[in-house]
């Protein structure tokens, strides 16, 4: 009877160190066993057999699955290299991509989804190492591993580094406008179609940032070549875009952005106050009131302050004051603090940054040997004047993406609600000045919650469709929505695609 009261009194002693451990502690025990846990991404059907693209046309550019420098699993079927931008004999100008054939049943015969960073002059290599490839290197993190969101699982997957003077491109930039841009793209992407056996396949553009330059200007340069039987777009999908101005991108929008996000920013009543006050006096205030609602009032005037003066540059003084209380605070992604990440792009933040002893993974040359590039000094965004004499188009929302949308069968425009670069109420003002499909701009405010069903994502922000046109503004992310809400960025290209009929 001793033995056993004391065996008992042993079991509640137990009890009760259990009970009293710290909360933090089976926390952190309870989170540990999800991580361990396997992440189990969207069902691959009908998985396509290897090597569905070597030929003798392309086995120059054939990259090894398990070649690729500090990539220690096989990352499958892929072709790198450099093709010219025209079919004239010396052509010195090339521009570099990187395709994965999807590992889908279907997709290598019947779509092609081409990837543009922005920039201007900012390489597609950022969007495949850190965004939506088939693996990932993102910035702090020790070695690259596999993407269970990368886009190759949808479709065919290209990335392009463009315009000539990005990236390992070759030749001396000489264009003008968007017009010239989009003339060079199609004169490279005409060579690398006949060279893959992909003419006239159906095809996607995507791209962020500067690329709501580059990609409505290159869907309507298809459209207008007019041949199917080489190039046949049906949609385009553009993250935290190049729409308007850089006054409603980012000036008229600036001080709303800081105040709905005053914990992050932390600045000081003084400062606000100060903000605000040339918030108003510059004419952003009444104009946001007035033009961003749902419907448009009609045609949005010339805004306030085209061309910035020092008061009214708001954009900049609050970057300058949200360093003074964040050294590492990032543009991209405004909740960063430090310390500042080492990055494999040399970019982990608002500017290039690379810890002393550390080497770009694009500058290495065994990088550069797989790749069947020659030695070149790579840079993610380019020092080298992309557009000589400057870009002379006008900003797309204000030219060709209106058409575009009455031609596309769906067009995507995201937004990622930490972004600083561009500011998501910018892009919606920028849409309620466009019309297309007979009306202007949204006539209802964006509304609807968009639910991710992967990994019981749930609700992930908002979303909006109208006359062909979908919006989404994106939770917890920033200017690149791939990188930092893969699930969100995945569920779309598949809507983009038709992959699936409703959101």
């Amino acid at each position: 009877m001793k033995l056993l009261g004391c065996l008992a009194l042993l079991a509640l002693a137990a009890d009760v160190v259990v009970a009293r451990q710290p909360l933090d502690f089976l926390r952190r025990k309870q989170l540990a066993s999800r991580q361990a846990m396997p992440i189990v991404p969207p069902p691959i059907q009908n998985r396509a057999p290897k090597l569905n693209f070597y030929t003798d046309k392309t086995k120059e550019f054939y990259v090894p699955g398990t070649s690729i420098p500090d990539v220690d699993f096989d990352v499958g079927e892929s072709y790198a290299g450099l093709l010219p931008i025209s079919s004239k004999p010396h052509e010195t100008r090339k521009l570099f991509f990187w395709f994965f054939p999807s590992v889908t049943g279907k997709a290598p015969t019947d779509e092609l989804v081409i990837w543009l960073n922005g920039g201007p002059g900012c390489s597609s290599m950022e969007g495949l190492l850190q965004e939506n490839g088939p693996f990932l290197w993102q910035s702090g993190t020790f070695k690259p591993v596999p993407n269970d969101y990368s886009w190759h699982k949808v479709a065919n997957m290209l990335w392009v580094e463009q315009p000539v003077g990005t990236g390992f491109t070759q030749g001396n930039p000489n264009i003008r406008n968007e017009e010239d841009m989009a003339a060079q793209f199609l004169g490279f992407l005409e060579q690398w179609l006949k060279t893959f056996d992909l003419e006239g396949r159906t095809t996607y553009v995507t791209g962020e940032s500067y690329a709501g330059f580059y990609v409505p200007y290159i869907v309507d340069a298809m459209y207008k070549r007019n041949d199917t039987s080489l190039f046949n777009p049906k949609g385009l999908m553009i993250y935290d875009p190049s729409l308007s101005y850089d006054a409603v991108q980012e000036q008229m929008t600036a001080y709303p952005f800081v105040e709905s996000l005053t914990p992050l920013f932390a600045l000081n009543a003084t400062t606000m106050a100060d903000f605000k006050r040339r918030h108003e006096s510059c004419g952003y205030a009444n104009f946001l009131e007035k033009y961003l609602v749902f419907p448009p009032p009609g045609v949005l005037p010339t805004p306030p302050q085209l061309e910035t003066s020092p008061e009214c540059d708001l954009w900049t003084d609050i970057l300058n004051a949200a360093l003074q209380v964040n050294p590492c605070f990032n543009i991209y992604h405004v909740s960063d603090g430090c310390p500042l990440l080492w990055d494999v792009l040399g970019f982990p933040g608002s500017s290039d940054y690379i810890p002393p002893g550390a080497t770009v993974y694009f500058n290495r040359t065994d990088v550069q040997k797989v790749l069947h590039v020659p030695p070149t000094v790579w840079q993610e965004c380019t020092d080298t004047n992309v557009f000589p004499k400057g870009d002379g188009s006008l900003p797309s929302a204000l030219s060709v993406l209106p058409d575009l949308i009455d031609k596309n069968e769906r067009t995507l425009i995201g937004h990622g609600l930490l972004d600083y670069v561009l500011i998501k109420d910018g892009s919606l003002l920028a849409i309620q000045n466009m019309t297309w499909g007979g009306a202007q701009g949204f006539q209802e405010r964006p509304s609807t919650p968009f639910v991710i069903p992967y990994e019981g994502r749930g609700t992930a922000g908002i979303y909006h469709t109208e006359r062909k046109l979908t919006w989404f503004e994106i939770d917890l992310s920033g200017h690149m929505v791939p990188e930092y809400q893969p699930t969100v960025a995945y569920r779309q290209l598949e809507y983009l695609l038709g992959r699936i009929k409703e959101l």
